[in-house]
C-alpha cells in the first residue's frame, strides 16, 4: 500500500495561503520547526525521499524554490531545533508556503497509507491495545523516534511517551492535510501554532 491512484485534483497554489500579518522572527522559527516535524512524520510513514519531494515541487511549479537536494536540505535545516554543523538558512514566508504545498501534495499521494495507519491507531486505541504492536505503526514509531533523535538538538529532546504522542498527533494531522483543502488546514495550523 503505497500511493493512492486518484483523479487529478485542483492545483495547489500559493495564493490559496493568505497571510494577514507577516510573522515575526520567533513566529517564523515556530513555523519552520512545525513544518519540519510534519515532513519528518510523512517521511517516516511513507519512506519517501528527497527525490519525491523534488518531483512534487516540480509538479507544483515550485522547482525554482527547491531546485535540488542541497536547497531542500538547507530549507529543512532552517528548523532551529535541528542539530546542525552549518548550512542553515533563514526560511522566508514564500518558502514556508511552498513547503506546505509540497507536504500536502505528498500527503494526497499517500492518502490511502495514511488513512490505513490512522484506522489502525483508532482500532488499537479502542481495543486498549498498544498501537506499536501492529507492524505499520510499530515501524512508523521506531522510524520517527530514531529520526527525531538523530536530527534534533538535545535541548528539543522528548521522553519516549511524549515522542510517541507527538508521532501519533502528526500522523492524525497528516490525514487532514491529505484532503483536497489540506494545504489551507496546514497553513492555518502553522499560523496558529506560531503564536
Amino acid at each position: 500500500m503505497r500511493r493512492t491512484a486518484r483523479p487529478p485534483s485542483p492545483p495547489l497554489q500559493l495564493n490559496d495561503l493568505p497571510l494577514a500579518v507577516e510573522p515575526d522572527g520567533q513566529q517564523l522559527d515556530n513555523i519552520k520547526a512545525h513544518l519540519d516535524l510534519v515532513l519528518m512524520a510523512l517521511e517516516c510513514l511513507t519512506q519517501l525521499g528527497s527525490e519525491e519531494m523534488l518531483n512534487a515541487a516540480e509538479q507544483l511549479g515550485l522547482g525554482d524554490i527547491t531546485p535540488d537536494r542541497i536547497t531542500l536540505w538547507r530549507l529543512r535545516q532552517s528548523n532551529p531545533h535541528r542539530k546542525s554543523s552549518g548550512g542553515r538558512k533563514k526560511l522566508d514566508i514564500e518558502e514556508a508556503r511552498s513547503l506546505v504545498l509540497i507536504i500536502c501534495r505528498l500527503a494526497q499521494d499517500y492518502q490511502e497509507l495514511i488513512r490505513h495507519a490512522v484506522s489502525l491507531l483508532e482500532q488499537r486505541t479502542q481495543q486498549n491495545q498498544p498501537p506499536h504492536q501492529t507492524a505499520l505503526l510499530g515501524d512508523y514509531l521506531d522510524q520517527f523516534s530514531n529520526t527525531y533523535q538523530d536530527r534534533m538538538d538535545t535541548t528539543a529532546s522528548l521522553n519516549p511517551q511524549a515522542l510517541n504522542q507527538l508521532a501519533f498527533k502528526l500522523l492524525i494531522d497528516l490525514l487532514f492535510y491529505s484532503d483536497k483543502n489540506g494545504h489551507r488546514r496546514l497553513w492555518l495550523a502553522l499560523l496558529d501554532y506560531s503564536r
